[in-house]
């Protein structure tokens, strides 16, 4: 029987990996952070390949419930989105900087083919929400009717990564609000 939760363990080695990424996080750095066993994590998540795929999984559950706590039916599609973008480029002390899964894409998407599916996979679903939040604007009338949706989802998912990517790198965090409103003027 397992002494452990195993969602906390995830958890845990979820923040490690976030923390020092894939390649710099080592077996005795997960047996440390999550406190268990070394054998407990083969038998509970196998190697740390598959803990890594298991806590970009984790990683993304977390995520979605923060999005889905903060964006709410009744905003504009502009607050919508200003609350998407500014929720992943805040910085708390509780988390590291950036997004594991921006993060991961940067280390990992041309190493490994495994994670390089996971973090496609990943991108396609944020820019498929962002493509399904535009679809009801455009239904409310808070978008032109002429605007090709598709390929403003493209262009807001690459500026939603590239904030991720701007809340791990700069120490300026006054920017990031200034670059938000000014990546979605495009919206009319």
């Amino acid at each position: 029987m397992k002494q452990f939760d195993e969602q906390v363990v995830l958890n845990k080695a979820m923040h490690i990996f976030w923390e020092k990424g894939y390649e710099k996080t080592s077996m005795q750095d997960l047996v440390d952070h999550m406190g268990i066993h070394r054998r407990s994590i083969y038998d509970t998540f196998g190697d740390k390949h598959e803990l890594f795929l298991k806590s970009l999984d984790c990683y993304e559950f977390q995520l979605n419930q923060i999005i889905n706590q903060q964006v709410t039916q009744d905003m504009t599609i502009k607050e919508k989105l200003e609350t998407l973008f500014l929720s992943v480029s805040s910085v708390n002390n509780e988390s590291p900087k950036g997004c594991l899964i921006v993060n991961s894409a940067a280390e990992l998407s041309l190493l490994d083919e495994p994670i390089k599916k996971k973090i496609q996979e990943l991108f396609d679903k944020s820019e498929m929400y962002l493509y399904q939040l535009l679809v009801e604007a455009m239904k409310k009338g808070e978008i032109s009717k002429n605007k090709n949706l598709q390929e403003l989802a493209s262009y807001l998912h690459n500026a939603w990564v590239g904030i991720r990517v701007l809340a791990k790198t700069t120490n300026d965090q006054s920017k990031l609000p200034t670059i938000v409103k000014t990546t979605l003027s495009i919206i009319k």
